[in-house]
C-alpha cells in the first residue's frame, strides 16, 4: 500500500438544469472553515457548506455538502477572485474588473461599500490586522495604470492608503503582512506595503510557463522560477529552502504544511517542504485550480469540487516506518514538530528512531543503527536479547517491549547460516554496550550490560576490552560470570573480576595457579610480575607477608617490589619487612638500597645493615663483574654516607681481602696514614693510593691534600722498592708539592735530573702563584682606585693639580699621577700619607 499524506473526498457536484442553454461552470473559488463559496463563468456566486468533520468522520447530522444562496452579480462575465474577510463578514468578490463587497451569509451587497472599479487583481492582508483590529487591509492592481494600491477596508467603508508604482503590469500577486511578491510580464519582485520599495528577484518565461505566485507560510513565497523550478523566497529575497523540481505544465499550487500541492492537467503531485520530494500523485481529470484551507485543499473542476485532506500527521508517521521509509519519518516528525507540535512529539521521536535504527541493523548499517539506538534511548536489553545465548544475561523479569515485527527478525538463523556475518553482529553489539555503558540509558541495567559485554569479549577473543572491563569497576554477576571465564580458560581475567570485586585473596590464589601451570591461560604472558604489583597494593598485611615468600622464592630481584612499591600509608612496618627479609640477602640488599637512596632514611642502622649486606654479597660473588658492581656500590656507599659506624663495618672488613674498603675506613675514622700503609703494602696500588689521597682530600684546603701526598711520598720513600712510585707520585703533582719540603725528604743519593721534571712543574707552579698574587693585588688597587673615584664623584669635589705644585708633607713637587687629599684638601703623595696622619 502506497504512503497517502492527503485522502480525496468529492464534496460536490454542480448539476445541470435541463434548459440552460450556457453551461455554468465553476471559475474559481474561496473557503472559509465550513463555508464554501463559488464563483462561475456566468457572473454568479453560490454559498455551500460542507458537512463538518470530526475526529476525521463526518457528523452524525450531517453528511453531504448542503447549498446555501445563491447572487447573480449581472452579466456573463465571470467572477475572477473570490475573498472572504471573516472579521466583517464580507465576502469580496473579482467581477467585471470591479471589486465588490458582499456579505458572507445572505450575499447581499453592502450599501455602505462602493464597487472598487478598474482592478485586475486583488488580495486580502489577512496577516495585518490593526492592534484594535478594525480594519484590515486589502492590495489591489489597476487594470489601466501600472500601480499597485494599499486599501484600508472597514466595517462599512474602505479608502486607498497609498500608490505603489510599477514599470511593468502585475499578472499575478500573493502578501504576506507588509510584503507584497508580484509577478510581472517577465521577472518576479518584492514590495514593501508601507515603504513602496521594490527589488527585484529573477525572471520567468510567462509564455512557456504558468506564473505562480502564492505565499507559503509565515514571510514566505513559493514562484515558479526558470528551468521548472519551484523557488521558495523568503521577503527577504534569499532562499532557505531548496527548490522543488516539478513539471512545466503546472497550472497552480498551494501550500497544506508540510506539503506544497502542485496542480497539472490531469494530475495533483504533493511535495514536501521538507525533504523537496514528491510524496503522492492524485489522478483529477480536468482540474483548473485548488484553495488552501485549515486541514488541507480544495481542488475544483467545471463541475465539481474535491476535498483532500490531511492525514493525521501520527498516521503518516506510522505509515513510513511501515514501508521502511524511516528517514522520511523522522524529517517528517522533526519537520512539523516546529509549526504544529504533536502532544506526543518526544515518544513519538523516541520510536521512529528506534525503528530507523532497527531498519539499519537488519540492513547491517551498524554506525547509523547504534547512533539511533541511542538517540532513541532504547533499552540495551532489547539488543542483548536479540542474540543467540545472551538471554542468559538478562534478569527473569525482563519483557521485550519491541514490536513483533523487529523480534520476528531472528539472530539465529544468522548465527546458524553465516557465522562471518553474525561476528559483524556481535561486533556491533560490543560497540553499543560500551556507547551506551555508564550513561543514563545504561545504567538502567547495569547488570545485563557488564555480563552481556564479559561473555561478548569472551567469544570474540577480545583480550584486552576483557581486561579492561573486569579491572575497573563493573557490575558482573558472580554467579554468572564466572563459569563463562573458567569454561574459555580466561583464568586472569578470571582473577582481575575477583579483585574488582573485593575478593583479592581469591584472586591472587587463582593468579598462582597460572603461574604454577595448575591453570591454562593463553592469554596471560607474565602474570608473576602482576601477582607482584597485586601484593605491592594490598593492605592486607597477613594476605602480603603469606604471598611474598612464594613471589621471593621465584625471584628476590622482582618479588622485592612488593615492598618497595608500597603505597606510603603502609600497613607493615619497616622493621616488620627487614626482619621478613633476612632470609632473603638480595631482596634484603635491595630494600636498604630503596630505604636510603629514595627514602633518604638517616638511621645509622639502615646504613650499617646496607653497609654489611654489600659486604657479605662482595665476599660471595665471584663473577668479576658482579663483583666490581657490589664493590662500587660499597666503595660508595662507605666514602659517601655519613650515618654509619665506622668501627662496626670495619670489624666486617678487618680480616677479609677489602684493602681498599679497610683504607676508607680508617680515613673515616682519621687514620689516613695507616690506610695509606693499607694501600701501598697490602693492597699494592699506587694508583689507588694516589686516587685516595685526592679522594679525601675532596672538600678540605689545599694544605691537607699536601699533608696527604707528603704522608704517601714518606711511605713511598721508606721503601726501596717504591723509588720509581715516589717519582711518578712528585711528577704527576708538582703544583701541590713544596719544593723546600720535599727537597729534605728526598736521598741524598738522588740526582737532579732524576727530579728535574718535578722541580721545573714546582718552580713554573711557584712563579705562576707569585704573578698571580701580584695580578691580583694590582687588579685589587684598580678596584679600589675606582671606589675612590666613584667616592670622589658622589661628593661632587674637584681638585685641582697645577704643575709644580708641592706636597703638603715632603714639600717635593707632586709628579706622579697618583695623589692623595687630606681632609682640609691638601694634595700630597700617596706614600706621604702616612707621615700626614701621624
Amino acid at each position: 500500500m502506497a504512503f497517502s499524506a492527503f485522502t480525496q473526498t468529492h464534496v460536490y457536484e454542480k448539476q445541470v438544469a435541463p434548459k440552460e442553454k450556457d453551461k455554468s461552470s465553476i471559475q474559481c473559488l474561496e473557503c472559509c472553515g465550513q463555508n464554501v463559496y463559488i464563483g462561475t463563468n456566468n457572473a454568479t456566486v453560490q454559498h455551500l457548506i460542507l458537512p463538518s468533520i470530526t475526529n476525521g468522520d463526518l457528523s452524525p447530522g450531517q453528511s453531504k455538502t448542503r447549498e446555501g444562496r445563491t447572487r447573480k452579480l449581472g452579466s456573463n462575465n465571470q467572477v475572477a477572485q473570490l475573498r472572504v474577510v471573516p472579521l466583517f463578514n464580507h465576502l469580496l468578490v473579482l467581477w467585471d474588473r470591479s471589486v465588490t463587497a458582499l456579505n458572507m451569509f445572505s450575499l447581499e451587497p453592502i450599501p455602505a461599500l462602493k464597487k472598487i472599479q478598474h482592478v485586475s487583481l486583488f488580495e486580502v492582508c489577512d496577516s495585518m490586522l490593526s492592534a484594535q483590529t478594525t480594519c484590515v487591509q486589502m492590495v489591489t492592481t489597476s487594470s489601466r495604470r501600472k500601480v499597485i494600491q494599499i486599501h484600508m477596508v472597514g466595517v462599512d467603508r474602505w479608502e486607498v492608503l497609498k500608490e505603489v508604482p510599477l514599470l511593468q503590469d502585475p499578472v499575478a500577486l500573493a502578501v504576506d503582512g507588509a510584503c507584497l511578491c508580484v509577478a510581472t510580464n517577465d521577472r518576479y519582485l518584492l514590495c514593501d506595503i508601507q515603504t513602496g520599495s521594490s527589488d527585484e528577484l529573477f525572471p520567468h518565461n510567462h509564455g512557456k510557463q504558468r506564473v505562480i505566485v502564492t505565499s507559503v507560510g509565515e514571510g514566505e513565497f513559493l514562484l515558479n522560477g526558470p528551468e521548472n523550478l519551484g523557488m521558495f523566497v523568503m521577503k527577504t529575497g534569499i532562499c532557505q529552502r531548496p527548490p522543488l523540481q516539478w513539471p512545466q505544465e503546472v497550472l497552480t499550487a498551494g501550500e497544506c504544511f508540510p506539503y506544497i500541492l502542485t496542480l497539472q492537467p490531469q494530475v495533483l503531485s504533493v511535495y514536501s517542504m521538507v525533504d523537496q520530494q514528491c510524496k503522492q500523485t492524485m489522478s483529477l481529470s480536468g482540474a483548473k485550480g485548488l484553495v488552501s484551507t485549515s486541514d488541507g485543499v480544495l481542488v475544483f473542476t467545471e463541475r465539481d469540487i474535491f476535498s483532500l485532506r490531511l492525514v493525521p500527521f501520527q498516521e503518516q508517521i506510522q505509515a513510513l516506518v511501515s514501508h521502511e521509509r524511516v528517514e522520511e519519518a523522522l524529517l517528517l516528525l522533526e519537520g512539523v514538530q516546529g509549526r504544529r507540535p504533536l502532544d506526543s512529539y518526544k515518544e513519538l521521536q523516541k520510536a521512529i528512531t528506534c525503528m530507523a535504527g532497527f531498519v539499519h541493523f537488519y540492513q547491517q548499517g551498524f554506525s547509523e543503527a547504534r547512533d539511533l539506538f541511542i538517540k532513541s534511548e532504547l533499552d540495551p536489553r532489547e539488543i542483548i536479547c536479540l542474540y543467540p545465548d545472551m538471554q542468559s544475561c538478562l534478569s527473569e523479569d525482563f519483557q521485550s517491549q519491541l514490536d513483533q515485527a523487529n523480534k520476528g527478525r531472528d539472530l539465529q538463523v544468522v548465527w546458524q547460516e553465516d557465522r562471518n556475518t553474525f561476528h559483524h553482529y556481535l561486533s556491533f553489539l560490543g560497540d553499543f554496550l560500551r556507547a551506551v555503558r555508564g550513561t543514563e540509558q545504561g545504567l538502567k541495567c547495569v547488570k545485563e550490560v557488564d555480563c552481556a559485554l564479559l561473555r561478548l569479549y569472551v567469544e570474540l577473543g577480545d583480550t584486552e576490552n576483557l581486561q579492561q572491563l573486569v579491572a575497573f569497576p563493573n557490575e558482573c554477576e558472580l554467579d554468572h560470570c564466572v563459569p563463562i571465564l573458567e569454561q574459555h580458560n580466561r583464568f586472569f581475567a578470571l582473577g582481575t573480576l575477583f579483585q574488582s570485586h573485593g575478593n583479592q585473596i581469591e584472586a591472587i590464589q587463582t593468579w598462582l595457579k597460572i603461574s604454577d601451570g595448575i591453570h591454562k591461560d593463553p592469554s596471560c604472558s607474565d602474570v608473576y610480575e602482576h601477582i607482584v604489583w597485586t601484593l605491592s597494593q594490598l593492605q592486607n598485611r597477613e594476605a602480603v607477608l603469606t604471598f611474598a615468600d612464594w613471589t621471593l622464592t621465584r625471584n628476590q630481584e622482582i618479588g622485592v617490589q612488593i615492598f618497595i612499591e608500597r603505597p606510603a600509608e603502609d600497613c607493615i612496618e619497616t622493621q616488620d619487612i627487614l626482619d621478613f627479609l633476612e632470609k632473603y640477602p638480595l631482596a634484603l640488599l635491595l630494600y636498604l638500597e630503596f630505604l636510603i637512596h629514595d627514602l633518604n632514611s638517616e638511621e645509622e642502622r639502615h646504613h650499617n645493615r646496607l653497609a654489611l649486606a654489600y659486604v657479605t654479597q662482595t665476599l660471595q660473588e665471584k663473577e668479576e663483574t658482579d663483583l666490581k658492581k657490589t664493590r662500587g656500590k660499597l666503595q660508595q656507599q662507605l666514602w659517601e654516607s655519613k650515618f654509619y659506624d665506622v668501627s662496626t663495618v670495619y670489624e666486617s672488613v678487618k680480616s677479609t681481602h677489602l684493602h681498599i674498603e679497610k683504607a676508607i675506613l680508617l680515613g673515616r675514622a682519621g687514620e689516613y696514614s695507616q690506610a695509606l700503609q693499607v694501600l701501598v703494602h697490602q693492597e699494592q696500588d699506587t694508583q689507588t693510593a694516589e686516587a685516595f689521597c685526592h679522594r679525601a682530600a675532596q672538600g678540605r684546603d689545599s694544605q691537607f691534600r699536601q699533608t696527604l701526598l707528603l704522608t704517601l711520598l714518606q711511605i713511598y720513600l721508606s721503601s726501596k722498592d717504591l723509588s720509581s712510585a715516589a717519582v711518578d707520585l712528585l711528577n704527576n703533582n708538582p703544583q701541590v708539592f713544596a719544593a723546600e719540603k720535599v727537597i729534605q725528604l728526598l736521598p741524598d743519593s738522588w740526582s737532579v735530573q732524576l727530579v728535574s721534571r718535578f722541580l721545573i712543574g714546582s718552580l713554573r707552579e711557584t712563579l705562576h702563584q707569585r704573578r698571580m698574587a701580584r695580578l691580583q693585588k694590582a687588579l685589587s688597587q684598580a678596584e679600589l682606585m675606582r671606589l675612590k673615584v666613584i667616592g670622589m664623584q658622589a661628593s661632587k669635589t674637584k681638585l685641582r693639580l697645577d704643575k709644580g705644585q708641592k706636597c703638603k708633607v715632603c714639600q717635593i713637587d707632586l709628579a706622579e699621577p697618583q695623589f692623595a687629599c687630606s681632609l682640609h684638601g691638601d694634595l700630597m703623595h700617596m706614600s706621604c700619607t702616612g707621615s700626614s696622619s701621624s
